[in-house]
């Protein structure tokens, strides 16, 4: 599966996976890329802007914050049946304006 931010987003079923919040995503580096993170499915998740401004670029057990599931790479049908819980054209119309969305993340 292509590492992208769509997909990423699809595999954590867009919710923070700091505080469970839906909506004002971004994604967050477990181990912060300033402590030799990288950028990979076993290291990136989705988070909402407050836990992603509140972690910072610090190691996540200096910050009481948990994750709600381990980052890990999904497979294509589990991102298909991921797919199928959300209403018909909704990842669509939310998405219009960030076609960009779904190129592939740089390592």
């Amino acid at each position: 599966m292509a590492f992208t931010r769509f997909n990423l987003f699809l595999r954590d079923e867009f919710c923070c996976q700091y505080c469970g919040a839906r909506g004002d995503l971004t994604f967050d580096h477990v181990v912060p890329r300033a402590a030799g993170g990288v950028s990979s499915w076993q290291n990136v998740v989705a988070a909402c802007s407050p836990c992603n401004l509140k972690k910072g670029s610090r190691a996540l057990h200096r910050t009481g914050m948990n994750l709600r599931k381990p980052p890990r790479q999904p497979g294509a049908e589990e991102l298909r049946n991921t797919g199928r819980k959300f209403p018909p054209n909704h990842l669509h119309d939310s998405w219009m304006d960030f076609l960009y969305w779904d190129a592939e993340l740089e390592a």
